[in-house]
This record gives C-alpha cells, sequence and structure tokens, in this order.
C-alpha cells in the first residue's frame, strides 16, 4: 500500500516527537510519504493531487478539523468517487478533533495511529456522507464555489462566534474552549440580529422557516465537544444521512440561558427543544437567505460573510478508514 501522509506542523495537540513516532509508526507498515503543510491551502493541493495521482491508496491527515476538510476537498475536487478514490485515515492532532471522533476514533493521536493501523489490517472502513455549500444562484454570492464539509456548517451567531476565535489566534491565544465561551458571551451582547432574526429557511416543496438568528448544518452527531462532553445539536444527524439543520428564532437572555443549557446537558436521544426552535432532519437539498451578510463558517473555519448559501447532502461521498 502506498501512502500520503499530510502533516499539520501547527496541530495543537501534537508535539515534533509525537508526529516522529506516528510517522515511524506508519512508514513500518507501507510505503509512506510524509510531507508537512507550508501554507493554508497546502494540505487541499496534496489532496488534489492524491486524488489525481495512478498509484496512492491512502491519505492520512494529521491535524485538526480544519486540516481534514482542506484534504477531504482536496481529494473531491472532481466530484465524490468511494470506490476509485485514495481512503482517507485522520490521526486527530487538532484541539476539538470532531471528525475523527465522530468516527469512533480514539482523541489520542498515538491510540488513534494503533487504531488505524488495526483496521488496514482487518481491512475496516466504512462509506460516510458529506455536504456541499455554495453560492446561491440569481444572488450577491452565486460566484462562491462549492465546498466540502464533513461534520457541520453554521450561518449567522455561531459563525460569528468562530470568527472572534480566529482573530484571537491571529494574536497568538491558544484554541482552548474558555476562549470559545468567552467570545460567545462577546458574540451575544455585540449581535444586532439575536433578537429579531435575519434568516430564512427554504425547503423544496416545504414553506419557508422565516426569521432564524441562527442555522447549524450538521453532518454527523455530536456537533462539537466542551473537552470531553460531547455537544448534540441535532441528535439525529448521521454520515448515513444527509443533512439536518437547527434554527433558532430567538436569542435573548433567557432564550441563550435556555437552550445553553439544553446543549450543555443533550444526549444522543435529546438535543434542543422549545417554540423557538426549528429542527428538520435529513434534508438533502436547502437553502439559507439573510436580509443581511452574515458570518459564515464550515467545520469550524470562518469563511466571512454570506448572504445566501445552498446546501446539499451527498451520501456515500468518500471511503474511510476507521
Amino acid at each position: 500500500m502506498r501512502a500520503l501522509l499530510v502533516v499539520n506542523p501547527a496541530a495543537t495537540t501534537t508535539s515534533a516527537r509525537t508526529r516522529d513516532v506516528l510517522i515511524h509508526a506508519l512508514a513500518s507498515e507501507m510505503k509512506l510519504e510524509a510531507v508537512t503543510t507550508e501554507y493554508r491551502g497546502h494540505a487541499r493541493d496534496l489532496g488534489r493531487r492524491a486524488a489525481d495521482s495512478d498509484d496512492i491508496d491512502l491519505v492520512v491527515a494529521l491535524g485538526g478539523d480544519g486540516t481534514v476538510n482542506e484534504v477531504v476537498n482536496g481529494l473531491l475536487h472532481a466530484g465524490p468517487d468511494p470506490d476509485a478514490l485514495p481512503r482517507l485515515a485522520v490521526v486527530p492532532g487538532g484541539s476539538t478533533n470532531v471528525f475523527a471522533r465522530a468516527l469512533g476514533l480514539p482523541n489520542d493521536a498515538v491510540e488513534a495511529t494503533g487504531a488505524i493501523l488495526d483496521a488496514l489490517e482487518t481491512g475496516s472502513g466504512r462509506t460516510v456522507g458529506l455536504g456541499t455549500a455554495a453560492g446561491t444562484p440569481d444572488t450577491p454570492d452565486e460566484g462562491v464555489p462549492p465546498r466540502w464539509f464533513t461534520f457541520c456548517a453554521g450561518f449567522g451567531f455561531d459563525a460569528g462566534v468562530v470568527g472572534r476565535v480566529e482573530q484571537q489566534r491571529e494574536r497568538g491565544r491558544i484554541s482552548t474552549h474558555s476562549l470559545y465561551i468567552r467570545q460567545a458571551a462577546r458574540q451575544f451582547l455585540a449581535d444586532p440580529h439575536r433578537r429579531s432574526g435575519a434568516i430564512t429557511l427554504e425547503r423544496p416543496g416545504a414553506d419557508p422557516v422565516r426569521d432564524l438568528v441562527l442555522s447549524i448544518v450538521c453532518n454527523t452527531s455530536p456537533w462539537t465537544y466542551l473537552g470531553n462532553r460531547p455537544v448534540y445539536a441535532a441528535p439525529a444527524a448521521s454520515f448515513d444521512s444527509a443533512l439536518d439543520v437547527l434554527g433558532l428564532s430567538r436569542l435573548s437572555t433567557a432564550a441563550l440561558a435556555r437552550y445553553a443549557t439544553q446543549l450543555l446537558t443533550s444526549t444522543p436521544d435529546r438535543g434542543p427543544r422549545g417554540k423557538h426552535v426549528a429542527s428538520f432532519h435529513d434534508l438533502t437539498d436547502f437553502t439559507l437567505h439573510s436580509k443581511v451578510a452574515l458570518p459564515f463558517q464550515m467545520d469550524g473555519d470562518h469563511l466571512g460573510l454570506r448572504s445566501s448559501v445552498t446546501f446539499t447532502g451527498v451520501r456515500r461521498a468518500l471511503r474511510v478508514i476507521v
């Protein structure tokens, strides 16, 4: 087997020594080429190279969810083909590692590497569904090309939080769960649309859902983690179905306290609920419009402001090793 290992040297939870150990462990079992990313988008370029090659069987992403997202977008640049494209394996190295943990991999990089080697030996794997988001035709964002996401996207409030965290990281702050909580509080105080939402959800054959303050699109469950605590925004979301959506139409102080508590105490069977909650399961095609440009994020990567985003859930998009 020939494999390409894509290594993010800035991965939050792995040291250079740990990465060397992991590389040697993988190289002992396969013909391995290890490449360290050098710029934003480099992992995507490497994934694209692997997809276009004739002799790479496996791509291993060593890093956080952002690294995985780039690799996946490179692998799927010409569209999904699970039987022909290289398989994907993920060694978690970020602060949260939602995609790897949703696949059932250990959150420790060394343990995850052992699990991947065991899976390769036994031929274990699965085909997962993914989502795409693109600019909507006949809107100011119609020129935005499609982009794949592995576990979630957000339009509105939560994307604003992600953007604030990225600004703090650019100033040298370390990505921690307490940093996210602080920035969520600041986003809440500064958000002018939290009482009267600007987002409309449109689905084929259904009435629009209007005046949403935030909209979270989930491709799997949990939505995220706070330390070791899983948070379920859309408990029914799955790699085996299309996309789930959670929308909130009100985010007053009382509503924020109520829904934050529901998220923190959520389970695989019970997520946020109430008269201001709109939730939808297994949507293949839908669009989120906004009266004003709002923050947008995919897999925890802030992508700027958008006024309209069209989503597609793609079943059987990529083969992964688990």
